[in-house]
């Protein structure tokens, strides 16, 4: 029993949704830095002030934690919004701010740079996120560009990505964010909306006139 002269014991505040945020917060720090090989549940837990356990309580395994740190993934949702922007341009400008952002913790970056280091897990990392994007792609854009076209448009982020954020060499590099965002725009309308059929007379009219 405490009395007047012994304080009480401080009691242990349980909230679970800090704990997520925090555990959140440090895995997209360490993914982005070390990328998801290096980047342990344990070196997440211990950023986040957290128990080894608790981080798989809450998220299962590296690879879903991996997934939910992934803010493309969580922003996608964000397309479905009602907005007077055409929605190649929301996709650009949320792709822009995420990896402009000050803190440089896109874990779309090391998934990305770690590639190369472990490819089978980049390529599962991958797939899981397109599953987790297609759903959002089918609605705005229907099944036959979800075939056609999504695949390339991921094609190009992960080129962008790639030049502007991984190696950041090259015109993509040292362009403005600003006309960054503009031609980012532009090369998204073109592989969600251009005209297939002019893109293959075009094709047919180089093939036909042959080199030089």
């Amino acid at each position: 029993m405490p009395t007047a002269d012994t304080p009480d014991r401080p009691r242990r505040v349980r909230n679970p949704e800090l704990h997520r945020r925090a555990i959140l917060d440090a895995a997209a720090r360490a993914f982005a830095e070390r990328g998801y090989s290096r980047a342990t549940v344990r070196e997440i837990a211990r950023r986040a002030g957290v128990t080894h356990g608790l981080v798989l309580r809450h998220f299962g395994s590296k690879e879903k934690l991996f997934l939910a740190a992934v803010p493309g993934t969580r922003s996608i949702d964000k397309l479905t919004e009602d907005s007077p922007e055409p929605l190649p341009a929301r996709i650009a400008q949320e792709y822009v701010r995420r990896l402009e952002a000050p803190e440089g913790t896109d874990t779309f970056v090391a998934l990305v740079r770690g590639a190369a280091e472990d490819k089978r897990a980049a390529g599962e990392l991958y797939m899981a996120m397109q599953e987790r994007t297609n759903a959002t792609y089918r609605r705005l854009l229907g099944e036959h560009a979800l075939e056609h076209r999504v695949p390339f448009l991921a094609a190009l982020l992960v080129g962008v990505t790639f030049s502007r954020y991984v190696i950041r060499a090259g015109a993509l590099a040292e362009m403005s964010a600003e006309r960054f965002t503009v031609d980012l725009t532009a090369s998204i309308h073109a592989l969600l909306y251009g005209d297939p059929e002019a893109g293959q007379s075009t094709a047919a009219a180089h093939t036909e006139v042959g080199p030089g």
